[in-house]
């Protein structure tokens, strides 16, 4: 089963298509909604005029780069910040992978590996590795040995937990509930404490 947002179906079919594109929306993945994450990918191809390509990514003049993020609609709430982070990550794509997006996870040996590639991501803390690794897993058919373990909780195959759990409208607002729910209890949680 594959990810399916409700964003324009060119920007799914992106996300479908192109691993950079769909890494790129999980580094965006963070104070705005998943949708806007995953559909700023489409965006900026739109705005460079062609697919998306680490190496011109890494090499992109840094200016010119904030520019096309902060350009209305902004790509993401903090523009500067994420095309450099952005940058940064295909940086690391190009010194690693030779720029490939797919090499991050097609040779990785198992979900250990896979999950400690991720984390060396600039901005990918332990649970957003986690949650990249899942949508990997569940979305993608990406599932080396030891996936699920490696993902935690966010690999568990009955979960509604993060954008790796979005097949369709219902179980994305499961997840928003799920998400809500956190909130609040660490909203009590401090309010208690």
């Amino acid at each position: 089963m594959t990810l399916s947002l409700p964003i324009d179906p060119e920007a799914n079919a992106l996300l479908h298509r192109d691993p950079l594109a769909l890494l790129l929306g999980m580094v965006l993945d963070q104070q705005v909604p998943m949708e806007k994450a995953f559909s700023s990918p489409y965006v900026l191809a739109q705005r460079l005029g062609r697919d998306l390509d680490a190496r011109e990514l890494a090499d992109h003049d840094p200016q010119a780069l904030v520019a096309l993020f902060a350009q209305s609609p902004a790509l993401h709430r903090f523009p500067k910040a994420m095309a450099a982070r952005v940058q940064e990550v295909c940086r690391v794509l190009v010194d690693r992978y030779d720029g490939d997006a797919a090499r991050l996870w097609s040779d990785a040996a198992d979900g250990r590996e896979l999950l400690r590639r991720v984390g060396e991501l600039p901005g990918f803390g332990a649970q957003k590795a986690q949650i990249f690794l899942a949508l990997l897993g569940k979305r993608c058919g990406v599932t080396p040995a030891g996936w699920r373990e490696a993902a935690g909780g966010y690999g568990d195959p009955d979960a509604y937990r993060s954008v790796a759990d979005v097949t369709d409208a219902d179980s994305l607002r499961r997840v928003r509930e799920y998400k809500q729910q956190l909130k609040a209890a660490a909203k009590a949680g401090t309010a208690g404490g």
